[in-house]
């Protein structure tokens, strides 16, 4: 009677194994092989270490980068996308390695309570994004770019995650209220 049903349990049970093998969560991989592969696929992993905005992170390369405590500001009715209130940045990017820096390779992105923040553009503000994407900064040199991004009217906690290249496991990642 038990060999009866072994042909009937024997697809479930390969099943349920491929299933739980397949479920594994990325966050299970471990070392850069693995950071690398979910970077290619444009998967997000969840954050290990976040660090308080106003410290700074600084990369192998030596490219190191502090981000401002956010400040809230009502966009001008110039602004994009018109949002009631924003989150602006100071962002410090200064090159302590050994080779110039391509600013165009710099990917921001920001989340407001778990939803993706849009970055926003307030020309009459002074908050213009990355406007100097096809600068170099040299080795031992510093710039300071404006950055925003629309939030939601009641404070929020804001995760920002910035990236040497869009491509890059690496990620400096900064966690607070806005």
């Amino acid at each position: 009677m038990a060999l009866a049903r072994a042909p009937r349990l024997l697809p479930a049970v390969c099943a349920l194994l491929a299933a739980v093998a397949c479920g594994v969560p990325v966050q299970q991989q471990t070392g850069s092989a693995a950071e690398a592969r979910q970077a290619a696929r444009g998967e997000v992993r969840p954050v290990k270490k976040a660090q308080d905005f106003g410290n700074e992170h600084t990369f192998a390369d030596g490219l190191s980068i502090r981000v401002s405590m956010p400040k809230s500001f009502q966009p001008s009715n110039s602004s994009y996308p018109r949002s009631g209130r924003a989150a602006a940045f100071d962002v410090e990017l200064r090159n302590g390695g050994t080779e110039p820096y391509r600013l165009s390779g710099l990917s921001v992105t920001a989340s407001a309570s778990g939803a993706p923040a849009s970055p926003l553009v307030d020309a009459l503000q002074g908050f213009n994004g990355i406007s100097d994407a096809g600068r170099d900064i040299a080795p031992g040199r510093a710039i300071h770019l404006n950055m925003a991004f629309a939030v939601p009217e009641n404070p929020v906690e804001l995760w920002m995650v910035l990236r040497p290249s869009a491509g890059s496991a690496a990620a400096a990642t900064y966690c607070g209220s806005a």
